[in-house]
């Protein structure tokens, strides 16, 4: 990935729009791409039809999806910051902003194994698709294949993952709460909205600092 590691970071703060412009930038090539864009307001992306999904996680500010079988533009879906939504695929989508938007973008196959709890076409929040549990870890696979793994883990107060190795890169995107992360020997606290970049084969742990979710991306070779 085209990320620093062992350090927290903001996609939100790093890739502020630029004046009357799209931006979009690639993380990740390979079978699952995975790019970063950020619009200023009143811009667009004109509807395209692709073979597959946009997965989409907004940071920042407001996103319309629109588009369908119908091209009708009215009654588009909106998404507000944190929330986050599975495009359709075989359709037109597009995309635009009122006020701004900076999003992370996933392309998921449609042979790719997707969690029946996500619906094509629906807003969600991440955090809200898995509960806490009493002294417990909860885990959620939201979508995942042979080279890519995109996992959500809610942790109850005084839980968290001893250390262990990364099997490959991974973003770490903070939900709600706050936790520890240790890096290599180093101490980091993460937020909600925050992110961190694990190299393949770091060395890190978990710890939460009260209750705490948070959502994983893992690619591997």
């Amino acid at each position: 990935m085209k990320l620093e590691a062992g350090k927290v970071f903001s996609i939100e703060k790093e890739n502020q729009p630029l004046k009357g412009c799209t931006v979009s930038k690639e993380l990740e090539g390979g079978r699952n791409p995975i790019l970063i864009f950020s619009m200023d307001r009143n811009t667009d992306i004109s509807p395209e039809i692709f073979s597959e999904h946009k997965f989409l996680i907004l940071h920042a500010g407001d996103l319309e999806v629109y588009g369908g079988k119908s091209q009708k533009l009215q009654n588009p879906t909106v998404l507000s910051q944190g929330e986050s939504i599975l495009c359709k695929v075989d359709e037109p989508v597009g995309m635009r902003s009122k006020q701004g938007a900076i999003y992370t973008e996933i392309n998921i196959r449609r042979e790719d194994k997707m969690n029946e709890v996500i619906k094509a076409g629906e807003v969600f929040q991440l955090k809200d698709l898995l509960p806490y549990g009493e002294g417990k870890i909860v885990n959620m696979d939201v979508v995942h294949n042979e080279k890519m793994k995109f996992v959500l883990m809610a942790f109850d107060e005084g839980t968290g993952l001893s250390e262990h190795a990364a099997p490959g890169e991974a973003i770490f995107f903070a939900l709600e709460g706050e936790a520890i992360i240790n890096y290599e020997g180093t101490d980091h606290t993460i937020h909600a909205g925050e992110q961190f970049h694990f190299a393949k084969g770091g060395r890190h742990s978990v710890k939460a600092l009260g209750k705490f979710k948070m959502a994983l991306l893992l690619t591997l070779e």
